[in-house]
């Protein structure tokens, strides 16, 4: 894997291990009633897509490697260009049963070894 599209998927794993944390042990309406939370957690959001989408361009197998990736880059778009389309019930929906996933997926192409020059 080159040094690019290590950094790359370093930075989907670092987004999105930090919203899983920032969400642990938090419920729906903790996440509708905290602004501070739904901020960071779509920033979170915004970086892994942006990252994915950087990915794609150096390496799109790696990244097509990943659930979904397509639809990560898409939800990207959204959160910067739509942001105020936004629906809260959608971004909870993909902290619980999409987060998960891709951290696992990231985790696993991380731990892939080098390939030799």
């Amino acid at each position: 894997m080159q040094l690019e599209a290590r950094k790359y998927l370093y930075d989907i794993q670092d987004a999105a291990g930090l919203a899983a944390q920032f969400t642990a042990g938090k419920t729906f309406a903790d996440y509708q009633t905290d602004p501070m939370l739904r901020l960071a957690v779509e920033r979170a959001f915004s970086i892994i897509g942006e990252a994915l989408n950087q990915l794609a361009r150096v390496d799109a197998a790696l990244a097509a490697a990943i659930t979904d990736s397509r639809n990560i880059i898409a939800f990207r778009n959204i959160l910067i260009h739509a942001y105020a389309n936004v629906d809260d019930r959608i971004v909870w929906e993909i902290v619980e049963y999409k987060l998960p996933v891709l951290i696992r997926e990231a985790a696993d192409l991380m731990n892939q070894p080098d390939e030799a020059p």
